[in-house]
């Protein structure tokens, strides 16, 4: 089966079984966004989403961050990991936002690109979800899954982004990844994955081995 047909039949399956898939993490605003995806970094959306609840409470604009004291925003952040990191890029990104920006969250690939701690998967997930830009969100269960499949060879998220461009219709670009993010979390998980009860087994490169 072609890439491409494969694609369009995993894509009927999925979204019959997850019509309610999206964007898992907590959020009202852009800058939240930002925050929340940068927080999701080797972090879990459920554990993220534990500390924003107080987190946006607390630092509400682009201001708040910039302006906070750097070892307190760690501890706030504590929980999700790499938080020296991650609180690091959070005030130096927001800083830039209010010096580059006019402090609001832009809209385009090259720009989310300059600013501190955003990588293609963050600014995918700004572009697709707050601005409604078409954008491959390759992260550990997308790229897990499209490897499994069969979509790609790759382990590099960004040719692994390409390789899906080429083959999922624009169109359905973001969803694919929610698509693939839901079904790693409920069946095709790291470890063990439930091959047995894979409704796109016929399509997996990987599950039709592991089954004979």
């Amino acid at each position: 089966m072609k890439r491409k047909d494969k694609v369009k039949a995993i894509l009927d399956e999925l979204s019959a079984l997850y019509p309610d898939a999206g964007c898992s993490l907590d959020f009202t605003n852009a800058l939240e966004l930002l925050v929340a995806t940068q927080l999701a970094a080797q972090c879990t959306d459920a554990r993220v989403n534990i500390v924003t609840k107080d987190l946006f409470k607390k630092y509400r604009t682009v201001e708040d961050y910039a302006g906070a004291d750097l070892q307190e925003l760690e501890q706030d952040i504590r929980p999700t990991g790499f938080f020296r990191n991650k609180a690091k890029n959070i005030k130096e990104c927001c800083i830039k936002l209010i010096t580059d920006f006019d402090g609001k969250v832009p809209d385009t690939m090259e720009e989310l690109l300059t600013l501190p701690g955003v990588g293609r998967k963050t600014a995918n997930v700004i572009l697709s979800t707050i601005y409604g830009k078409p954008g491959i969100i390759v992260d550990t269960h997308c790229s897990r899954l499209a490897g499994r499949i069969g979509l790609t060879k790759s382990k590099n998220p960004n040719i692994i982004e390409k390789d899906l461009m080429k083959i999922v219709p624009k169109s359905q670009w973001s969803m694919f990844s929610h698509y693939l993010v839901f079904h790693g979390r409920n069946v095709c998980n790291a470890r063990k994955p439930k091959c047995e009860i894979c409704t796109i087994l016929a399509y997996c490169d990987y599950g039709k081995k592991k089954i004979k």
